[in-house]
């Protein structure tokens, strides 16, 4: 079934196709209109869960901890400051290795106070021990929830997911959205069989002190689960596109017109779109430069990008944030990634706090590619 939605509207869609037990949520903006949606869901019936109305976002993503620890399924969302105020219970959940899927809608951190989209927020949490998946429409992020759960909870990962949508300049935006059959998505998604939870009848220490002759212990097992999950994304990506026909690159990159590429731009959400246009105007004028978007930022696709880089002379890193002191951070990344490479690596930073960013300043990008290693800002 096709319908015209907004974004926030198609993540609750999603959730509601995946049959979450608790929803423990605090309302921020721009991620309000989503927990709204389920609100009205449960209240009409349509999905049966138990929402739990939080008194801080601190709180809504400890009760998710307790909840997902019983062994059901779970969903909260957050941004910005909400995000930063879960910032310890987030290492909690990865540290305990819960499965739990959160919708952040990516809006700037204060101060000063400011409601629009960059990636500050859930880029400074990119080191928590939680699967990033960045996502550029109403269907990818539709899609991006279903995969999300699948990916989570697979027993090899056992990690926490953000899916990551920009706020307002997608979350508020209303644009035809596919939406998947119930039975499919049971299909695809099965119902969630942890392999430990807390049972009174079968009791199990969770989270004990940890001292230091076993600390870094777990903390390996968490990055090698961290480093399956690339695998394990790209497989649930492979499989979903061949049960509902929609795919996103390989999961953790996607491109455009790279075949021939000599120049890329490097970019995550909806920014991409506007950079296809632009891409397309310069092929016209003879320029080869194509576009990878990158969808997973964390486990970073290292591979994915030394492999697609092999024959490019420049690259254009855009990051919707910053590193206070140094660069952006996506920049940061890629730049380690490629220290081998022959390819010159440039990062802005553009459209901090809702600035937009314009066709004619992806143009300016693509006018500097030649130059030396830099990072700047385009404002």
């Amino acid at each position: 079934m096709k319908k015209v939605i907004e974004a926030s509207e198609a993540v609750a869609m999603a959730v509601r196709l995946c049959r979450p037990a608790v929803i423990p949520m605090y309302p921020i903006t721009p991620q309000t209109h989503i927990v709204e949606r389920l609100a009205d869901y449960i209240h009409d019936g349509e999905l049966d869960s138990l929402m739990l109305n939080a008194e801080s976002e601190h709180s809504a993503i400890s009760a998710a901890i307790g909840a997902q620890a019983t062994g059901v399924r779970t969903f909260t969302a957050s941004a910005s400051q909400g995000l930063a105020l879960m910032h310890e219970v987030l290492f909690i959940a990865s540290g305990l290795r819960l499965p739990i899927v959160m919708a952040v809608a990516n809006r700037a951190l204060s101060a000063p106070i400011n409601i629009w989209n960059d990636h500050q927020d859930s880029i400074s949490e990119r080191d928590s021990g939680w699967i990033q998946l960045y996502v550029e429409s109403s269907q990818e992020a539709l899609d991006t929830v279903i995969m999300a759960y699948k990916i989570a909870e697979h027993q090899k990962v056992m990690l926490p997911v953000m899916v990551c949508l920009d706020g307002f300049t997608l979350s508020h935006v209303f644009e035809p959205v596919d939406i998947p059959e119930q039975a499919k998505v049971d299909s695809f998604l099965s119902s969630y069989r942890p392999k430990y939870r807390l049972d009174p009848e079968k009791p199990i220490t969770v989270g004990p002190i940890s001292f230091p002759d076993s600390f870094m212990h777990f903390k390996k097992q968490q990055q090698d689960a961290m480093m399956a999950a690339a695998g394990i994304i790209s497989s649930v990506n492979s499989e979903f596109q061949a049960r509902f026909k929609r795919s996103y690159g390989n999961g953790l990159i996607d491109t455009y017109r790279m075949e021939d590429a000599r120049y890329a731009v490097i970019a995550m959400g909806t920014v991409c779109g506007t950079a296809r246009l632009v891409i397309d105007e310069l092929r016209k004028k003879g320029k080869k430069i194509g576009l990878i978007k990158l969808k997973c930022l964390r486990p970073f696709p290292k591979n994915d990008l030394i492999k697609i880089s092999a024959k490019l002379k420049c690259i254009a890193v855009i990051d919707r944030d910053i590193s206070l002191g140094f660069e952006g951070a996506v920049y940061s990344d890629v730049r380690s990634a490629l220290y081998k490479s022959r390819a010159i690596v440039n990062g802005y930073i553009m459209g901090l706090g809702g600035k937009d960013i314009t066709s004619q300043d992806i143009q300016r990008v693509a006018q500097s590619l030649d130059k030396k290693h830099q990072s700047q800002w385009v404002e």
